[in-house]
């Protein structure tokens, strides 16, 4: 999970830019805000979450994709 942590600042930006590529120069749509507004909403439900949980052995920060199906805990 090191390397993987120095990827994710980025990885919501570049989900951004990725969809945007996708909307104006695949499928050929004007920019606007509704368009805009739909990179922005689906690049934050694919990104992934960190969430701190609290165990008997301490603290763990949880990350969670939403098609990755395995979580992948890292102790504090």
């Amino acid at each position: 999970m090191g390397k993987l942590k120095s990827i994710i600042p980025l990885l919501f930006p570049i989900l951004i830019i990725l969809f945007g590529f996708i909307t104006y120069k695949v499928l050929e749509f004007e920019p606007n805000f509704y368009t805009v507004t739909i990179n922005v909403g689906l690049a934050y439900i694919l990104a992934p979450k960190f969430k701190i949980i609290q165990k008997q052995d301490g603290e763990y920060e949880q990350m969670k994709w939403l098609f990755f199906t395995k979580v992948v805990n890292k102790k504090m």
